[in-house]
């Protein structure tokens, strides 16, 4: 999987000066933590519905094999293809060959993160064929070259005069004078340039929210209904998705989609919601001549069985990016790959090796918002760790942390040594913050410092503090 860049910390630092930027994701916690909450505590049973989606993704993958390949097996009675591809380059193969055998020099494409993973549209384009995005946000940034900067949000960086101007730099077929300045004009305009690409396209391409063994269904979750007319109106019909997006039964995908819309965006449903089942047949109205779907490993079978299997449970509903503080702080492009927040960071390093993507896991307070709405209960901050363990082992973190870590190891080995320095210290640091208790500058604490001010202590240690409470109590009680 491809990273764009893995300077997270310029990253950063660029996107906290950017005005516009931050304002656009002012608009990230406004519409969709409040949103989210609301829903989920109209829900009686949604925490039940969490315990149930992880034990069903639990036992799914527990019996990953067997799954697909009943999946397999009912994919090809419905008079479908399953394709197999351990990799990136195998999947781009796979689906090229699919296209040139339908002579496709247009496809149009349902929003997908696989495809952005495996680097599809850039593909397509080197061959010779014209990839069309039709989800309103993933068509925004195809127009500006940019990569989405949320799952479910692909535009959320951007407001509506940036749109604005692109559609105008783009659409210059259309009037100028016409009214572009509301969000609906906008909408409006889209829809009437994608229309013409539905019929013209050759084949159409969506991913897939899951993967139903019990009837070899494919289903996409939308809001735009372009997910719909993408795999129809099409001659062919190709569905890309990663291993684990399979569950075994209707009711288990059933169960899981009532956790989805309400954690993405706060809806009880998403407007859309597409089950595929095979080609179009003898008596069906419409639908493709051809079905495919191309399953893509991509390093996901060497997460079965390790400390990160956990993380094949996400049904990428961006809720962990939604309630975490870094995104809101810098948005999903500072993290230079593919799944940005909280699952880009465990997921990466995953796929890519954690020589490339190891700086994401410490792109994290630890504050823990991530798991407490995660729909699937992942514990993302716990596989974080985990990378940032192996990134210490391998002796991938900076120098100046490993040897941090050493010296604060070897009075932390000592506690009588450690209590002695910490309580030294203390006053000296608390007498530093002056009388509006805070740190510009403080040594060994650079990195913190140099974008944000530290809080000052008392002047006492914790210990000092805790068997003062002690002594009080004891005293109140006499």
């Amino acid at each position: 999987m491809e990273i764009t860049t893995p300077k997270f910390k310029e990253n950063a630092a660029k996107a906290l000066v950017d005005q516009q930027l931050q304002k656009a994701l002012k608009n990230v916690e406004k519409g969709f933590v409040e949103k989210r909450a609301a829903a989920a505590g109209a829900l009686p049973e949604f925490e039940a519905l969490r315990d149930n989606a992880r034990d069903i993704k639990n036992h799914t993958l527990a019996h990953l094999d067997l799954y697909l390949e009943a999946y397999e097996k009912k994919v090809t009675e419905a008079g479908g293809h399953v394709h197999w591809a351990e990799s990136a380059e195998d999947a781009r193969r796979i689906i090229l060959d699919i296209c040139r055998k339908r002579n496709a020099k247009t496809v149009t494409k349902g929003k997908s993160m696989i495809t952005e993973e495996i680097g599809l549209n850039d593909f397509f384009e080197k061959n010779g064929i014209e990839p069309v995005e039709t989800d309103l946000g993933e068509y925004i940034i195809q127009l500006r070259g940019e990569t989405p900067s949320h799952i479910i949000a692909p535009a959320v960086h951007l407001n509506k005069e940036q749109v604005e101007g692109d559609f105008r730099r783009v659409h210059k077929h259309l009037p100028e004078a016409r009214d572009l300045t509301e969000p609906v004009s906008l909408l409006s305009e889209a829809r009437e340039v994608l229309r013409k690409r539905y019929f013209e396209a050759d084949v159409g391409i969506t991913g897939a929210n899951f993967l139903i063994a019990e009837t070899g269904s494919s289903v996409i979750v939308t809001n735009e209904g372009n997910g719909d007319l993408t795999q129809t109106l099409g001659k062919c019909h190709i569905a890309v998705a990663s291993l684990e997006k399979i569950v075994p039964t209707l009711e288990d995908c059933s169960q899981i989609l009532r956790l989805l819309a309400r954690s993405a965006t706060g809806q009880d449903m998403s407007v859309y919601t597409t089950f595929s089942t095979g080609p179009k047949r003898v008596e069906d109205p419409d639908g493709p001549e051809e079905y495919h779907v191309v399953l893509l490993d991509n390093g996901r079978t060497s997460m079965l069985g390790t400390e990160f299997q956990e993380m094949l449970r996400c049904i990428r509903c961006g809720a962990c990016m939604n309630h975490c503080p870094v995104y809101h702080a810098v948005g999903g492009h500072a993290y230079g790959a593919v799944y940005p927040g909280p699952m880009g960071a465990v997921l990466t390093p995953s796929l890519s090796g954690i020589d490339i993507g190891g700086h994401l896991p410490n792109a994290s307070t630890f504050c823990g918002r991530c798991e407490s709405v995660c729909p699937m209960r992942i514990p993302l901050p716990k596989m974080m760790r985990h990378w940032r363990e192996r990134e210490f082992e391998r002796n991938l973190t900076p120098a100046a942390a490993r040897y941090g870590l050493g010296f604060w190891a070897y009075f932390a080995k000592r506690p009588k040594l450690y209590r002695l320095a910490v309580s030294l210290a203390m006053p000296v640091i608390s007498a530093l913050g002056g009388s509006k208790r805070r740190l510009r500058r403080l040594p060994l604490a650079g990195g913190w410092t140099k974008y944000r001010d530290l809080p000052a202590p008392e002047g006492r240690t914790f210990l000092q503090a805790w068997e003062a409470r002690e002594a009080r109590k004891q005293e109140t009680a006499r």
